[in-house]
């Protein structure tokens, strides 16, 4: 008895399944509109930072070696005595290669040494950039090679950067949608792409001492540019 129990139940649970199914309504895909822009807010830099080099070239390494540590030290202390403290200078590469003449069918002769050490300055006030570099070319400091700008807070203008991207997202949203005749309905999503920071401006400077005394250099840090890329996508609705 217990088996044709279950049996009948088997019977009658199978035509309510397929009665079940029979009533399912396939789902439409919803018309969308996919948009990708991009946001820019421009940003004035408060920030920079130096890379300052000393050079020195002698017979022997010791010696270039030896030179370049008085120079460097003395460039160290002028940048200080302008009011910057330690941990805004730091050592950023330190080189020594020999300088070779060559021949026709002869071995190379080494003519002297090269030594090169570079000092990373962090100025965090725009106007003794100009007083940092012309100090440190006044006590021995033949090269500058980088100088960078950056804004040292960008959140606010990361966010303005998104907000702007989404208008112009909907705007051409709104074109298309108008293209396809039909309208823009409801966001259905909002997808925020990595933040592009403001790319580096590099700078080569090589100048004697007694060039630097005669003026002031003069620094003009422009604006920075935030970027971000987003997606979106919207609804369509058709007339």
């Amino acid at each position: 008895m217990k088996m044709l129990s279950v049996v009948a139940a088997c019977l009658l649970a199978a035509p309510l399944s397929a009665q079940q199914g029979a009533n399912i309504v396939p789902v439409e895909p919803i018309p969308q509109i996919v948009v990708g822009s991009s946001g820019q807010v421009k940003i004035s830099p408060d920030r920079a930072t130096i890379q300052i080099s000393v050079q020195t070239k002698a017979a022997t390494a010791a010696a270039a070696a030896s030179e370049n540590a008085s120079r460097q030290a003395a460039v160290i202390s002028a940048i200080r005595a302008l009011g910057l403290s330690a941990d805004q200078i730091s050592t950023a590469g330190y080189t020594v290669y020999p300088e070779q003449r060559y021949e026709p069918n002869r071995e190379p002769v080494i003519t002297g040494y090269n030594v090169t050490n570079t000092i990373s300055v962090e100025v965090r006030k725009l106007d003794q950039v100009g007083p940092v570099i012309d100090a440190s070319l006044a006590k021995g400091a033949n090269m500058v090679t980088s100088l960078q700008f950056f804004a040292s807070n960008t959140e606010e203008a990361r966010r303005r950067a998104i907000a702007l991207a989404v208008q112009k997202a909907r705007l051409d949203a709104e074109a298309a949608a108008q293209a396809g005749g039909g309208t823009l309905g409801s966001l259905l999503e909002v997808s925020v792409g990595a933040y592009i920071a403001p790319q580096p401006r590099p700078m080569v400077m090589m100048r004697t001492a007694a060039v630097a005394d005669q003026s002031q250099t003069p620094i003009n840090p422009g604006e920075e540019t935030v970027s971000v890329d987003g997606t979106t996508r919207w609804k369509f609705v058709g007339r």
